[in-house]
């Protein structure tokens, strides 16, 4: 199976790379079941990469019914190490405006009912998560945004994304709360991914899409869906731009990152007490421990 060590997930409005080329489809079964879609593999700037549409080619799944760790898993099973995230969010933040770009640093959950571990079932496994981003590939991607001059693009270095249930938007009270809170954006996916690519040592880092504003904004009622679909559609072709850059840069130099160890301290089920069942089952994550 082709290996690729970067991995890029598109969300609403990114559903394929145009500039991927050789690209074949890779359908990965997973203990956890199927991914959202087959997986592409393809060269991108001249370097193997893995692309994952979040919710499916035909945007078929709602966030809720997301197969995040058939997703990652999959990921893992590629060789990926360095996983670009890309996501459409509403802006919590007067600051933040539509067409800016986000590189979150830190989250806030208000999700119910997501699977948001690969443990259990006989192993007990603990991340430290603290900082949940990998900050070296964070790096990475705001320095291609900053160099591509991008027409009515601002970049923020840093964010708090707010992750909420969905699928339906936010109440106007709920808005103003998280606002209060201190959070940047609010979308509906990117927590559960984060957590298990930690548990995968794979290096994750968000890149937030503005679209709109929130329905805190007093003048919010003044955006029809059309703009905000035209803002959904200019996002798409931006994240493309941005994640061919990121991806060169990752070519030329891969950053060190802590989240490649992230497991080393952090089982503490004696690997010889652990379920043959689900030892096998996450034989992936754990063999380079036993070994």
């Amino acid at each position: 199976m082709t290996q690729a060590k970067i991995g890029i997930i598109g969300g609403s409005g990114l559903y394929k790379m145009e500039a991927l080329q050789e690209v074949r489809e890779v359908k990965i079964d997973t203990p956890f079941g199927s991914p959202s879609d087959a997986l592409i593999v393809g060269q991108l700037s001249g370097t193997t990469v893995a692309f994952l549409s979040r919710h499916g080619r035909n945007h078929h799944l709602i966030p809720s019914e997301l197969p995040f760790r058939a997703n990652i898993y999959a990921m893992k099973t590629l060789g990926v190490e360095y996983l670009i995230s890309a996501s459409a969010v509403g802006s919590l933040q007067e600051k933040v405006k539509p067409l800016d770009m986000v590189v979150c640093d830190q989250f806030i959950d208000r999700t119910k009912n997501r699977e948001s571990t690969f443990f259990g079932e006989g192993i007990v496994a603990h991340i430290g998560f603290g900082h949940p981003i990998c900050e070296a590939l964070s790096s990475v991607i705001a320095d291609a945004i900053e160099s591509l001059n991008l027409p009515d693009v601002n970049l923020h270095r840093t964010g708090t994304y707010l992750c909420m249930e969905g699928p339906a938007f936010s109440t106007k009270a709920e808005s103003e709360m998280y606002r209060s809170f201190g959070a940047t954006v609010i979308g509906m996916t990117n927590l559960p991914e984060a957590k298990l690519a930690r548990e995968s040592e794979i290096a994750y880092a968000n890149l937030s899409l503005v679209t709109d504003y929130d329905c805190w904004h007093p003048e919010h009622d003044h955006v029809t869906v059309e703009m905000i679909l035209d803002n959904l559609h200019r996002n798409a072709e931006n994240a493309q731009k941005i994640i061919q850059e990121t991806v060169r840069r990752l070519s030329e130099d891969l950053p060190k990152s802590k989240a490649h160890s992230a497991l080393k301290n952090g089982i503490l089920t004696p690997l010889d007490k652990i379920p043959s069942a689900t030892r096998e089952k996450l034989s992936l994550l754990l063999d380079k421990y036993i070994e």
